[in-house]
C-alpha cells in the first residue's frame, strides 16, 4: 500500500481511510538546538508549521518523514532510529521502490508506505541523497526539492480508494533534511524549507475541504 507524487506526477495509489475535517499541521523536529533555532524562522509567518525540540517519534503525529537515500536503505541517522521504531519499514520503503520507480527513488520524488504502528500510521520517505551516508554541498537544493515532494505528496497525492493522501494524515512531523549524515546547514535547510512551503501551499490553500 502505498502513494506517490513525482517531479512529473500528481497522484499515486493506496488505500486509506478517510479522517474528519480539520486544517493541515507541518511539525518541524530538532533534538539540537541550531537546527531548532533555524527551524523557528522557517515556522514564523506560516500558522501551520510549528517546531517541536525533541524525537521526531515524540509528536501525535500522522506520518513522519524520511530524509531518505535513493535506494531506500535505513541504517543511519533518523532512518535507523525509524527502522529500529517500524521493525518492517526498510523492507517496505525498498519494495515500494522497487515497484515504483525500478529501485531507486530519484531526489525530487516522493512516496507514503505504512508503519504498521497505530500513531504514526504513514512513513513518508522523500530521497536527500543518492547513496547512503553521503556528503551533500553546502548550498545544495536537495532539502528543497525533498521537502517540496513532501508538500506536493500531501496536496495532491490520491490513494487507491480515492481519498486523498491529505483526508487521511493531517500532521506531518518532519526531522532535518540532510542536516545530519548529509552535513547541510541548519539556516540553509530551514530556508529551502519555507521556500518549498511557499511554492506549494499558497495563501488560503493549506486547509482541508
Amino acid at each position: 500500500m502505498l502513494a506517490t507524487v513525482t517531479a512529473d506526477s500528481e497522484t499515486g495509489m493506496v488505500a486509506a481511510t478517510r479522517r474528519g475535517p480539520g486544517p493541515l499541521e507541518l511539525v518541524l523536529c530538532a533534538v539540537g538546538e541550531s537546527l531548532a533555532t533555524a527551524w523557528e524562522t522557517a515556522a514564523e509567518g506560516r500558522p501551520h508549521i510549528r517546531v517541536h525540540r525533541g524525537s521526531v517519534l515524540e509528536v501525535q503525529a500522522d506520518a513522519v518523514v524520511s530524509p531518505a537515500n535513493s535506494y531506500g536503505w535505513m541504517r543511519g541517522g533518523v532512518d535507523a532510529v525509524y527502522a529500529e521504531h517500524f521493525p518492517a519499514i526498510e523492507q517496505r520503503v525498498r519494495s515500494a521502490v522497487l515497484a515504483y520507480h525500478g529501485g531507486e527513488l530519484p531526489i525530487g520524488e516522493a512516496l507514503i508506505v505504512p508503519t504498521g504502528a497505530k500513531r504514526p500510521a504513514w512513513l513518508i520517505t522523500a530521497p536527500t541523497m543518492k547513496e547512503p551516508a553521503q556528503a551533500l554541498a553546502a548550498e545544495t537544493v536537495h532539502p528543497y526539492l525533498a521537502a517540496r515532494a513532501v508538500f506536493r505528496l500531501w496536496r495532491d497525492g490520491v490513494f487507491d480508494n480515492g481519498a486523498p493522501v491529505r483526508g487521511t494524515v493531517g500532521t506531518i512531523a518532519m526531522p532535518g533534511l540532510g542536516t545530519g549524515v548529509g552535513g547541510v546547514p541548519p539556516h540553509v535547510c530551514a530556508r529551502q524549507l519555507a521556500a518549498a512551503w511557499d511554492a506549494v501551499f499558497e495563501p488560503g490553500s493549506v486547509a482541508r475541504t
